[in-house]
């Protein structure tokens, strides 16, 4: 009896997910444990595995967004089973589906975005072997014509495409006078992050407030904290501080932790934090938003733990969409990855109604006590939607901040 390829539950805020790429190909062979399928949901990435061995039927194509439980294709026995599927007629099935305890790796961002095209309504026939190959060799295989059965592409075929290709030289593509250098695909992540910034700009009235913070005390709180590492058990980083002191000035201003849904201003009783993340790529890489949930029951060393937690299944693809819903606030960090003084206007990650984006913490000459002196200064960029705060209320909530920072004993109250 075939099995079902099904989307699976991955979480309990997950109800869909959409079809990135089929691994397998109409009626080819798979063992038991291949990967036979990529989905993507809430910017994160999955590998449907094979249930057992036998011969893929795809019954939904790539690019279609299908509900959790949602049979997508099925493995036959046998080639006979495969036929009789074949000529039955596409029907929406549904199965339960258990959540699976732990995320097996999946593609990196870099290799999602260089997923081998395919031409709309046609599937490409290519041995497994060949496909790999024009992976590696970034070959679009809708060029390649191939001489095995049936017009398939084989080995040999890839092989005589790269040689060719090494031996021609590369025409560059002119659109308007202008040579492109190369070209990004706006699928899977990339395109889900241009969605959702776009989205979010369309729907509230988002206005940023800018400053400067005296950092000089957890320049030192930290540089104490550093000694301590070992016995601590952490190395306390500048993106954990501001999540606990960003926890801290919510609890004082609660307004800042709110969303406006069904014509409701809804103020949040969790104080759940996001951290901005960058998936590496480059151009082709992205942004995601791992959530660390009750920020504000949590100590320095616990942030720390989690926040790592989420960072290296962030790079390792390995994030389940529990890991990035949830969200009341986000803070998003660019001074860790340097870049020196200067202001931005972060998006707000929706629905929430507040983002607040650091700059780099450089030495700039500060007036204190009416002389100029040196201090260590961080530039902030507060987003706030304006629809549900207030700039009064804004204004509080950068006063809290700031009065931590520059006090940071007030963190342990």
């Amino acid at each position: 009896m075939a099995e079902y390829i099904a989307i699976p539950k991955l979480g309990m805020s997950m109800t869909e997910a959409t079809l990135v790429e089929w691994k397998a190909e109409e009626g080819s062979q798979v063992g038991k444990g291949d990967v036979v399928l990529v989905i993507e949901t809430e910017k994160t990435q999955w590998e449907v595995e094979a249930a057992t061995s036998g011969f893929v039927h795809i019954i939904v194509n790539e690019e279609v967004t299908a509900p959790v439980s949602r049979v997508v294709g099925f493995i036959a026995e046998n080639k006979e089973e495969l036929e009789t599927l074949q000529k039955e007629p596409v029907k929406e099935i549904f199965t339960t589906v258990s959540e699976p305890e732990e995320a097996p790796q999946t593609p990196p961002a870099e290799k999602a975005a260089e997923a081998v095209a395919k031409p709309e309504g046609k599937r490409v026939r290519i041995s497994p072997v060949a496909r790999k190959i024009a992976e590696e060799h970034k070959l679009d295989i809708t060029t390649i014509k191939g001489t095995g059965p049936d017009g398939r592409i084989v080995r040999q075929d890839v092989e005589k495409a790269i040689e060719a290709g090494e031996k021609a030289a590369p025409v560059a593509e002119v659109y308007e006078g202008k040579r492109v250098k190369s070209v990004i695909p706006l699928k899977s992540m990339r395109k889900a992050i241009a969605e959702h910034m776009h989205n979010s700009l369309a729907i509230s009235a988002q206005l940023t407030n800018m400053g400067e913070i005296d950092m000089t005390e957890i320049v030192s709180l930290r540089n104490t904290l550093l000694t301590q590492e070992e016995a601590i058990g952490a190395r306390i980083t500048y993106t954990d501080i501001l999540v606990l002191a960003s926890a801290k000035a919510i609890e004082k201003n609660p307004i800042i932790n709110a969303s406006l849904l069904d014509n409701e201003i809804k103020i949040w009783e969790d104080i759940n934090i996001g951290v901005a993340v960058a998936v590496e790529g480059g151009a082709e890489g992205g942004l995601i938003v791992p959530v660390v949930r009750n920020a504000d029951q949590k100590s320095l060393v616990e942030i720390n733990q989690v926040i790592r937690t989420l960072v290296e299944k962030a790079r390792a693809g390995k994030l389940l969409p529990d890991d990035v819903s949830g969200g009341t606030f986000t803070v998003t960090n660019l001074g860790a990855v340097g870049g020196g003084w200067g202001f931005g206007t972060p998006i707000i990650n929706q629905p929430q109604s507040a983002i607040i984006g650091t700059g780099s913490i450089t030495d700039r000459p500060v007036v204190r006590d009416g002389q100029i002196v040196i201090r260590p200064i961080m530039t902030f960029s507060l987003t706030y939607d304006h629809r549900v705060v207030d700039g009064a209320p804004a204004a509080a909530f950068l006063i809290t901040l700031t009065q931590i920072l520059e006090n940071p004993g007030l963190l342990l109250l």
